[in-house]
């Protein structure tokens, strides 16, 4: 019986509807590094100081805002579009279409010249990729039962760090190359890096089009016959929701979402600098995507497969402590990189081992919001719950510049090893006062 178990652990990741995760989960992760990480790096070679570089990470703050539209893309039919596809691959299409055309804009313009617009153009593509989460979060959750969110979550997670990797480590790949071994600043390289990642948008495009609508998605209109007052849409779209999380959990929904809001406070605050901590260490773009290629990849497919076959196993509170746990401790060996200086060896360690912590606390962390929403309100709670969990992230990431500025690289880490120690806290707290949090919204 335990060694069907573990058989069917692995298993289900042949699963149709798992591998489509993955084309899913790289289509949105591509767009995230390229209106924050790697456009650090660009930023930083085109001469932007390193507070203007933290504040620039505020774009990012518009994930933390997509509740707020969330129930139109749950309930809101897209003219032309829903009556042929359905209302969750209508949404996604659009927002794809959108998507490309904010990355094209971005290869096109050039920070030098005009930082407001290249601001302005990071914050369509930002709008793009967070309404295609907003419809892919709902997409992933209605494909499967809460016995499958685990690793459907690590499929996804899985083609997640894929799209990251490749708007990270294959941007600078291209801009290095366009660059032609040159040095210095050349705007071509990014415009030619920028538009490969545009077109990349495609794999998202391609997916939408080959899957299926999801069997449990909601209907784009009342039943026939039934008629709803405008102030009865307007309590099911945006109050039913948020009433539902509070009557399942009652006064445990505070450690709840307290953990949710915390759980990545850690990485994303880290995380804005890491592109500018490798260039003004002295590695090479060619270095950096090199690691980040090779040895991230492995490490985060690694990690996320674990994290969801793990979660499947033992549950996923418990991979979820694991992940709160490794994430910290990783960011102290950025930590120690700062001391040593540019050592491609270390380099490789530190970035192995925060790839294989993030590759596994995500997939535990995306099924433990997957298990806490409800059907029918999917789209809205799921958006509630990953919007929670940037805000206070994203903000405190803003100030990472001015933090550097003060404390320098080396304290700056030692700092947000320390910001995930109340994480560890809660996710025990979670633990022990809402239990069945993970799968209770089935």
């Amino acid at each position: 019986m335990a060694d069907e178990r573990k058989r069917s652990s692995w298993r289900v990741y042949a699963e149709p509807g798992a591998v489509r995760m993955a084309f899913f989960g790289f289509s949105s992760g591509l767009p995230l590094l390229l209106v924050i990480g790697t456009l650090g790096f660009w930023l930083r070679e085109a001469g932007v100081d390193l507070r203007t570089i933290g504040f620039f990470s505020w774009v990012g703050l518009i994930y933390g805002f997509k509740w707020l539209w969330a129930p139109l893309v749950d309930r809101l039919p897209m003219p032309f579009l829903s009556r042929g596809l359905g209302q969750r691959r209508a949404w996604l299409l659009a927002a794809q279409v959108l998507l490309i055309a904010g990355l094209a804009g971005l290869a096109t313009a050039d920070p030098r010249e005009s930082l407001v617009l290249f601001a302005g153009l990071a914050l369509v593509t930002a709008f793009a990729s967070a309404t295609q989460d907003i419809a892919l979060d709902a997409y992933r959750i209605e494909s499967a039962g809460s016995e499958r969110q685990a690793a459907y979550a690590a499929m996804y997670q899985t083609g997640y760090r894929l799209g990251m990797i490749w708007a990270g480590a294959g941007a600078l790949a291209i801009a290095a190359w366009a660059a032609g071994g040159g040095t210095g600043y050349l705007h071509e390289a990014w415009t030619v890096s920028y538009g490969v990642m545009a077109a990349s948008g495609l794999v998202g495009v391609a997916a939408t089009l080959l899957s299926p609508e999801p069997a449990h998605a909601p209907r784009t209109a009342a039943p026939e016959g039934e008629k709803r007052s405008l102030v009865e849409k307007v309590r099911r779209a945006l109050v039913d929701p948020f009433t539902d999380f509070f009557s399942r959990f009652g006064w445990a929904a505070l450690a709840v979402l307290a953990l949710v809001a915390s759980y990545r406070i850690s990485d994303v605050v880290m995380g804005v600098m890491a592109n500018p901590f490798y260039q003004d260490l002295g590695f090479t773009k060619e270095q950096v995507a090199a690691v980040s290629k090779i040895f991230g990849v492995v490490m985060t497919l690694a990690g996320a497969f674990i994290g969801g076959a793990a979660a499947m196993r033992w549950g996923v509170l418990r991979v979820l402590l694991a992940g709160a746990v490794l994430s910290s401790v990783t960011n102290l060996l950025f930590s120690v990189l700062a001391r040593i200086g540019a050592d491609l060896g270390f380099l490789v360690v530190t970035v192995s081992a925060d790839n294989l912590a993030a590759g596994l606390a995500s997939a535990a962390f995306v099924a433990y919001l997957s298990g806490l929403t409800s059907a029918g309100y999917s789209a809205t709670q799921y958006a509630l719950f990953s919007s929670l969990m940037l805000l206070l992230p994203k903000f405190l990431a803003g100030f990472s510049g001015i933090a550097v500025e003060a404390m320098g690289y080396s304290g700056f880490f030692i700092g947000t090893a320390a910001l995930g120690l109340p994480v560890c806290l809660l996710v025990l707290l979670v633990m022990r006062v809402a239990p069945g949090s993970a799968a209770s919204g089935k």
